[in-house]
């Protein structure tokens, strides 16, 4: 990176530090920022979540900055729209783009509209990845994926189905209509409930990344369908909404409601009944194991057809194709959710 790009991607991570208290202290590439990466030079890595302040992405972005404090030469930034606005996300990459950013790492709330500024910072010579959600795959170099979308979806119906039975009334709750990885999911969830006839889908819904519309998403569906008996919530707003609605609406216990969240804001829930079970992966490898890959990307450590990757205290990671893998999916109950404090 030349010293033009230092001094205005120095100037942005200062201003991204004092600006988010949320961290633990808040194909492409060009030849030129290859070598300069090889040569040991400071790789900038702007990381964008799908929205900035919620549990979920603000401790994907702790284990980030810890991958970027123990690799040593990476310059971190962390920042993201506040409401879930993928325009505004599209606008943040182009803005590093210009600003010469070495990695844009990008969790996607629309595929397309974050594809399509991927695709700008590509040919500026940024290289792009994608982690969490998945944008086009000729927008990046590589995915880092938490979980295989059939493990997902899998998990979530087999642990729904668990706790109501294997019968009943069922509905989902997600989020924006655009998100790639929760209608991943919903498509495996969907197929895995053949294996439970009884189990009978009524309603899909997508109150967007904004947890009061989740709740009164959920209220609506309970008014709806009297003989509801489980909720899925997709995504770590969706699902403390939903649990909110059943918990206010009298009915802990009777509905189940289980799904995708970091374990903390979910804590009361399930000490006083209203959720048995969720479904997760440990978010700060997620954020960890993104830095590792980016810098890979790099300084040209990962390359396509490469099948392991060397990431700090996580070990060796598989790369299928052009996925780097996290591995396992973490069920937290009653038993366990006092170990994890994220």
């Amino acid at each position: 990176m030349n010293s033009m790009r230092k001094t205005a991607a120095g100037l942005l991570i200062s201003a991204v530090a004092l600006g988010c208290s949320q961290t633990a202290s808040e194909p492409g590439g060009s030849p030129a920022s290859d070598a300069a990466a090889a040569a040991g030079d400071k790789i900038t890595v702007g990381l964008l979540p799908k929205i900035k302040g919620i549990s979920f992405f603000t401790s994907c972005a702790e284990g980030a900055q810890q991958a970027a404090d123990e690799l040593g030469n990476v310059e971190l930034v962390y920042d993201g729209p506040t409401e879930g606005d993928p325009s505004k996300a599209a606008e943040l990459v182009n803005q590093w783009a210009l600003q010469g950013f070495d990695v844009i790492a990008v969790s996607a709330d629309d595929p397309q509209i974050l594809g399509n500024a991927m695709k700008k910072a590509q040919q500026k010579g940024v290289k792009c990845i994608a982690w969490d959600a998945d944008t086009p795959p000729d927008s990046r170099a590589f995915f880092v994926n938490q979980a295989t979308p059939e493990q997902i979806g899998l998990k979530l119906v087999d642990v729904l189905a668990e706790e109501i039975g294997g019968a009943g009334e069922v509905a989902i709750v997600s989020s924006s209509q655009t998100s790639s990885n929760q209608n991943n999911w919903i498509e495996h969830m969907k197929r895995r409930l053949e294996k439970y006839p009884e189990m009978k889908l009524v309603a899909i819904e997508f109150p967007g990344e904004d947890q009061d519309r989740a709740l009164e998403t959920t209220r609506t569906l309970l008014k709806a369908h009297p003989d509801l008996k489980g909720v899925w919530g997709l995504s770590s707003v969706a699902f403390p909404g939903a649990a909110e609605a059943i918990r206010q609406a009298g009915k802990s216990g009777t509905v189940r409601v289980t799904g995708v969240s970091t374990p903390a804001p979910m804590k009361s829930y399930v000490d006083d009944g209203t959720v048995k079970s969720i479904v997760l992966w440990d978010t700060r490898d997620l954020g960890y194991l993104t830095v590792y890959t980016a810098e890979a990307v790099a300084t040209g450590k990962l390359k396509p057809g490469d099948t392991k990757l060397a990431a700090g205290r996580l070990g060796e990671r598989q790369v299928v194709g052009d996925q780097v893998m996290l591995g396992d999916i973490i069920v937290f109950n009653k038993d366990n959710i006092d170990k994890y404090n994220f």
